[in-house]
């Protein structure tokens, strides 16, 4: 099979239609084997009942749905699962993303041998209170990650090879990331691609703007978990004997202070009436503090299943 087109959705049933008469038009203008996963994420709207009426007329459109509404992530976990064509093509169901751009994703994946294209909107139909949040996040979102070509990671809109989508783990909100998830599992050679970004012509957009506060606390999450997340104790370790050395050493000058002022009979206070002395000793606590948890991270990753996976891309025997 070409292409699996994997599509979560959340109370979009009166753009279902439209989307899916669209992507039938592109796949047999161009020939394509397809199938089309619509993951119905909870809807409460009769998303559900469209996408079975759409099945009996093709029998390559497929669904899963959900019991309640749990996010797009896992959505798009269960839709990677169950996906077999060579070339994975992930949209958003509310028709702003153009089903006209998959040709040329798939010609990037299959003949330029990209492992994942993400659409860039460079031209976005979306209020200001939004656009520049997401610019900043996306700036970011390049720093951390190391990943400077990409200027939209969120953009619904993106093409994989089957084996990256098979070898990711997407969950809680980190489809935001699954760029940075895919250069973590070894799948480097990432591209982009200029999208046509079309207004919203049904319903509301399902996300505030608490997406960007949790959005940067996902990113601190990913990118700790991909320095630390085998060996917590060069990061809790490292920090911890930092602050208790600074410590001990904040005590040692206190208790030498007050040493010279006896022996030179200069006035002096007792070193419980210092504040260095208890800044000093809460150094120390939390120094210790900070080391016994690198070192039970230590104790966890070492009973971890995944301790020793590794992403092999070929082997000679």
């Amino acid at each position: 099979m070409d292409i699996s087109v994997i599509v979560p959705l959340y109370n979009e049933a009166e753009s279902l239609p439209e989307l899916t008469a669209w992507i039938e038009r592109v796949m047999k203008a161009n020939n394509y084997s397809y199938e089309i996963w619509f993951i119905n994420d909870g809807s409460t709207d009769g998303s559900w009942q469209v996408i079975e009426s759409l099945r009996e007329k093709n029998p390559c459109i497929k669904g899963v749905k959900f019991r309640r509404n749990y996010g797009k992530s896992p959505a798009l976990y269960v839709g990677f699962e169950r996906a077999e064509g060579d070339v994975v093509i992930t949209m958003d169901a509310d028709l702003q993303d153009s089903p006209d751009e998959i040709p040329e994703l798939y010609r990037m994946i299959t003949v330029e041998g990209y492992d994942l294209v993400s659409g860039w909107k460079k031209k976005r139909y979306d209020p200001l209170s939004k656009t520049i949040p997401t610019k900043l996040f996306n700036a970011t979102a390049r720093k951390v990650s190391g990943i400077k070509n990409l200027h939209d990671f969120n953009c619904g809109l993106k093409a994989y090879k089957r084996e990256v989508v098979k070898h990711i783990e997407v969950y809680g909100d980190m489809h935001r990331y699954i760029p940075y998830l895919a250069k973590n599992a070894g799948y480097d050679k990432i591209g982009e691609k200029v999208v046509h970004h079309q207004a919203r012509k049904y319903g509301k957009t399902k996300f505030g703007l608490d997406r960007f506060v949790n959005g940067y606390l996902d990113l601190i999450t990913l990118w700790f978990f991909s320095r630390f997340g085998v060996k917590p104790m060069h990061f809790f370790g490292l920090l911890g004997s930092l602050m208790f050395v600074l410590g001990f050493i904040a005590v040692v000058f206190v208790g030498a202070n007050k040493l010279y002022c006896l022996y030179n009979g200069l006035p002096y206070r007792l070193v419980t009436d210092s504040p260095y002395f208890y800044l000093a000793l809460t150094a120390m606590i939390l120094g210790t503090q900070l080391f016994l948890a690198g070192f039970l991270g230590e104790l966890i990753s070492r009973n971890s299943s995944e301790r020793n996976k590794y992403q092999i891309e070929t082997e000679l025997q």
